[in-house]
């Protein structure tokens, strides 16, 4: 079980936790794109591509027999953080329908570019299945 760590009085996060702790088997998510698993993209727009990210870390995940609820850290780099901004409403939808309500230690980064050229966001995970 994961106990996410939340220092006395600090404002409650929205959408990710300050901190998790965790015992157990890690799992160590590459950085995942918005490519289906055929190296392939099915869209361009950027919600629509975190969605298929986010499905590919728990398809990866559940390779190495972890669901969603062990997912203890994610590292988001995107290529524009104002839309990413302007489209938090549709990203918390295809968030919670993919991973659900479940907030682990999370970092956004805008960065210059990624190594494929239709990518919009990459996103690193670590998951934790309990000893």
């Amino acid at each position: 079980m994961n106990e996410t760590l939340q220092p006395e009085g600090w404002a409650k996060p929205i959408g990710y936790a300050n901190g998790v702790a965790a015992r157990g088997k890690s799992i160590f998510i590459a950085g995942q794109i918005g490519w289906n698993g055929q190296c392939q993209f099915e869209s361009d727009d950027l919600v629509a591509q975190i969605k298929q990210t986010l499905q590919n870390i728990v398809d990866v995940a559940a390779a190495g027999g972890a669901g969603p609820e062990h997912i203890v850290s994610m590292t988001w780099f995107l290529l524009d953080r104002k839309e990413y901004s302007a489209r938090l409403k549709e990203i918390g939808v295809v968030y919670r329908d993919v991973i659900g309500r479940r907030f682990p230690a999370m970092t956004a980064i805008q960065v210059s570019g990624l190594i494929e050229d239709r990518a919009k966001v990459e996103i690193q995970a670590i998951a934790v299945v309990p000893d």
